[in-house]
């Protein structure tokens, strides 16, 4: 679809109409249509062995503690005396070797889009305008971008890692298709333990007796990635003595999944440091050149891992995010980065001829990027606004209404999508949303491993992402990557919500 506001238009048409035209590769396309269309799996036969799957269950548990695939509970979500695994599925789930590919051909082009938006003032200022007037969040966040522009950037080095998240849509029509939901720009999660999932699912396989299909999944380290961005952003900072500081949340039920890239960053002999905003607060400082100093130490990179919502701030924090942004370390991301991954600036991102703005004179990055957008659709005040708003409340089950906010469950879907658009819809308040085509994946059937949840089949819908680094000094480029895949299953009864959220699990793509 992606459309800039204007019900009907397809800009996806003729990646349709390509697909459709006879070429090499033909069979691999018609295998992923005949994938969408059918419940048929590559477990089918494994599935009717409910003795074999209660074995394997077992066996999957104790593969994940063996692995490391690991979080805090919810009783003791700061002490790691006592730990469970994360969620999981038992079964790897089928993804469509041709989209899977698509995705990783694509994150390259997406991480020079991010960098591209995050340089651009004038399209943020433009972009944001309407959203921060009734977004308090976004408003503030934009200000203390704006403040730190005003001052001159102290930071010279900018390091980026996002992750873009697709489902395979096999509603329409036309082929299946790669179709972006969102593309998260700070504290994208799951990079740790998404890179210890594979071995569980392998030896989950081989006890199934499917060795080669065991032997068939890839190879995934994103937390590999990840450390090697940071790394490359701390070398280019250029102080030995300077550490990397992981800013971390009051809760840190997740903290093996950082762990895991942490203690890539260790192996490297780069000191890390763990902080909240509240530390920072307490204890962070600048000098006459904006170095700035945490507890004493000085700080290369903050690589956040928190900041993305608005009840991770209070007065304090805010001037603590303040603080940070005016220093010279890299952040990660930047306060323009974080903006970068708001869902206006998604919806914006989809307006005929923006993308050629952004990245002028590649015009084959643009055409990629284009492909895998969903429908995008703006509430601004005015005629189209209102034409969207009474389309969406007229067919509530065709949309998504998404609000500018990150870390899942803040979607809305059918009748509350329908109620809340019925009140805001005469309301500058709806400009704080944007409204998307929702995607129809296949569901397929797996089990959901979660502890103290009883064993049983559910049918689900998987949501691929790939994680992106970048790093740029000055103006130069000097690494972009696409650093690796998480895949997260959830039943087809829960709308919206990922792992942290307690909704998805953790998966691992087999590709047919």
């Amino acid at each position: 679809m992606g459309s800039c506001g204007v019900l009907g238009s397809s800009s996806g048409a003729g990646q349709a109409l390509q697909l459709l035209t006879p070429k090499p590769g033909l069979l691999r396309g018609l295998w992923v249509t005949l994938w969408c269309c059918s419940m048929a799996g590559p477990w089918d036969a494994v599935l009717r062995d409910e003795a074999a799957l209660k074995q394997a269950a077992v066996v999957a548990v104790d593969a994940a503690l063996l692995e490391g695939v690991l979080m805090r509970t919810d009783a003791e979500p700061n002490a790691s005396e006592v730990v469970s695994y994360a969620p999981f599925t038992l079964l790897p789930s089928a993804v469509p070797r041709a989209l899977f590919e698509q995705a990783y051909a694509v994150q390259r082009d997406f991480n020079l889009l991010v960098d591209a938006i995050s340089r651009d003032k004038e399209f943020l200022e433009r972009t944001l305008a309407s959203t921060i007037k009734v977004d308090d969040f976004t408003a503030r966040l934009f200000r203390i971008h704006q403040q730190v522009l005003d001052e001159g950037l102290a930071q010279s080095v900018f390091l980026g890692i996002n992750r873009s998240d697709y489902m395979f849509d096999c509603g329409a029509a036309s082929p299946p298709a790669l179709k972006q939901i969102e593309i998260n720009t700070i504290a994208a999660s799951f990079g740790g333990l998404a890179s210890r999932t594979a071995a569980v699912h392998g030896r989950v396989l081989r006890v199934l007796g499917k060795p080669e299909e065991a032997a068939r999944l890839l190879p995934n380290n994103p937390a590999l990635g990840l450390a090697m961005g940071i790394a490359k952003a701390w070398e280019l900072y250029g102080s030995p003595s300077a550490v990397v500081m992981f800013l971390v949340e009051e809760s840190q039920r997740n903290i093996f999944d950082q762990r895991c890239v942490e203690n890539e960053l260790w192996d490297r002999n780069i000191r890390v440091i763990r902080r909240r905003f509240r530390d920072v607060y307490e204890q962070g400082s600048l000098d006459g050149t904006r170095r700035l100093f945490v507890d004493g130490q000085e700080v290369a990179v903050v690589y956040y891992r928190e900041g993305y919502v608005p009840s991770n701030y209070d007065q304090q924090n805010w001037e603590a995010r303040l603080l940070l942004e005016r220093s010279r370390a890299v952040k990660c991301p930047d306060i323009a980065t974080q903006l970068a991954g708001t869902k206006k600036v998604q919806q914006e991102l989809s307006c005929p001829g923006t993308l050629e703005k952004l990245l002028p004179g590649n015009a084959e990055a643009v055409k990629r990027i284009r492909a895998t957008f969903a429908g995008l659709y703006s509430l601004d005040v005015g005629e189209e606004g209102d034409q969207i708003a009474a389309t969406a409340i007229a067919n509530p089950e065709r949309f998504v209404l998404k609000p500018q906010r990150e870390g899942g469950g803040n979607n809305l879907y059918g009748e509350e999508l329908k109620q809340v658009l019925q009140r805001i819809k005469d309301s500058p308040e709806r400009t704080s949303y944007i409204l998307m085509d929702k995607i129809e994946p296949q569901p397929s059937v797996n089990y959901l491993l979660r502890a103290r949840s009883p064993l049983k089949a559910s049918k689900c819908i998987s949501e691929l992402g790939i994680f992106g680094v970048y790093v740029r000094q000055g103006t130069e480029l000097v690494l972009n990557e696409a650093a690796g895949h998480l895949l997260r299953t959830k039943a087809v009864e829960h709308a919206d919500g990922g792992v942290a959220a307690g909704v998805a699990v953790l998966d691992t793509p087999y590709l047919v």
